[in-house]
Order: C-alpha cells, then sequence, then structure tokens
C-alpha cells in the first residue's frame, strides 16, 4: 500500500504530473489513430450490412462511442468534483477543466448522430418522450452548466467548489441514462453490447468495440493534453516552468 501513497502525494504535484504524462499523451494518440482508423473502414467498408436497417445501422460506430465516452467522461468529471471536495486537490480541479470540454463536445455529437440515425430508424429526427434521448440532452446541460459556472464565479477556489459540486450532484443522471431503456418505454434499444453479453454478430460488434476503445484512447489524449495545458497556465510564474520555457525556445 506504500506505492498508492507515493501515488497520491505525487498526484498534488502538478510538476510531476507533467512530466510523468508526456509519454502517455503520447501513447494514447498513437492508439487512438490506430484503433479508430481500423475500426471505422471496418465498420463502415467490411462489416456487414444489418438485415433491417440496411447500410444506415453503420453511423452506429461513431454514434455509440460517443454516446459511452460522454456517460464515461461525466463519471470521471464527477470522481474528480469529489476528491476536489474531499481533498482539496489541485490536479482535480485541473482534470475538471479538462475533462469538460471535451465532455460535451462527444455528447453533443452523439446526439447529432442519433438523430442522424433516428431519422431513417424512427421516422422522425427527436422524440420527446424518449427518456435515453432526454436524459442524454440533460447530460449535455450539464456539461455546459459546469462550464458556465465556472465563468460566472470570478475567484478560482469558489468556483473550483461550485463546479465539484454540480459535477457530483449531476451524477444521479447516468443511471437514469443507462437503465431508462429498461424503466420506460423508449425508441432505443437496450445496449447493443455489455461485458457479459453481445447483442449482435460478432462481425458486426468487433469494429464497434474496436472504434469504443479508440474513443477512449483519443478522450485519454485529449484529457491529458488539456491537464497539461492547464497546468502550465496556472504554473506560469514558477521557476520550473519558467525553465521549461527557456529550455524550449534553446534560451
Amino acid at each position: 500500500m506504500s506505492w498508492i501513497k507515493r501515488l497520491w502525494h505525487r498526484l498534488g504535484s502538478p510538476r510531476w504530473f507533467y512530466e510523468m504524462m508526456q509519454p502517455w499523451q503520447t501513447g494514447f494518440g498513437f492508439a487512438a489513430l490506430v484503433l479508430l482508423l481500423i475500426g471505422t473502414v471496418w465498420g463502415l467498408a467490411f462489416a456487414p450490412a444489418d438485415y433491417q436497417q440496411g447500410n444506415s445501422f453503420r453511423i452506429i460506430y461513431a454514434h455509440v462511442p460517443m454516446v459511452v465516452l460522454a456517460q464515461s467522461a461525466y463519471m470521471m468529471l464527477g470522481a474528480a468534483g469529489l476528491v476536489l471536495l474531499v481533498w482539496r486537490m489541485k490536479l482535480a480541479d485541473v482534470a475538471m477543466v479538462a475533462i469538460v470540454p471535451v465532455g460535451a463536445t462527444v455528447t453533443a455529437l452523439g446526439l447529432f448522430s442519433g438523430a442522424v440515425w433516428g431519422r431513417p430508424t424512427w421516422g422522425t429526427w427527436w422524440e420527446w418522450t424518449d427518456a435515453r434521448l432526454v436524459s442524454t440532452l440533460v447530460l449535455l446541460f450539464l456539461y455546459l452548466g459546469v462550464y458556465a459556472l465556472r465563468e460566472a464565479i470570478p475567484r478560482a477556489e469558489s468556483a473550483g467548489r461550485a463546479c465539484a459540486l454540480l459535477a457530483v450532484v449531476g451524477l444521479v443522471n447516468i443511471p437514469i441514462i443507462k437503465y431508462s431503456v429498461e424503466w420506460w418505454t423508449t425508441l432505443h434499444q437496450g445496449a447493443t453490447f455489455t461485458v457479459t453479453k453481445m447483442a449482435m454478430p460478432l462481425e458486426m460488434a468487433a469494429p464497434l468495440i474496436v472504434n469504443v476503445l479508440g474513443a477512449y484512447c483519443l478522450f485519454g489524449y485529449l484529457v491529458i493534453l488539456n491537464m497539461r495545458t492547464e497546468i502550465l497556465r496556472r504554473e506560469r510564474d514558477t521557476q520550473w516552468v519558467g525553465a521549461l520555457r527557456e529550455a524550449q525556445h534553446g534560451i
């Protein structure tokens, strides 16, 4: 357990995190590029067409990774908010700043791709009676709310705690999104795949799984990139950032 304590202590150092995450950022970026390229080409060009929806179902290879990632990103946002509220760790606030724009973007893209898929499948772009659609829209509003709250509060520490509280409270929406198809009658089908079951043939599911993994790698790359950028902004007046700036400019 001593290594956990050492890691926890080091996470309190923005400089350590900035330096340690460089290879992880590169690795996640490379993995995302490879996985998303393979999964997308595989799904669009080689996976068989659906027997009911035909080729229109292929948007699943973009839609599902985005909506899965949107929920996972918010869970991470809520976890970072909890760490900030309980342990006052500055890096948790940095993580929240980094996650929000990525989470909001993938949620918006997930809603858009779902609407594009819904038009030929359901005959409508949007259906207000569908609980999953509405709860996912609420998720987007939560992301935007966290962003707006930070911008509205001038004092950085107070803004961070307010955003953390909203992020934690908003976690109640995640199980609503996940179980809405079981709790209520909706247009949405059940889960496409879980850890224990697969609701589609393997030749159709395999590229989807590859794209989901690629989406998580892309998320890791973007969040680490945003966190390292935010650390430099916050630590810009420190000696180590000054030395780093001088080294990059060859001074």
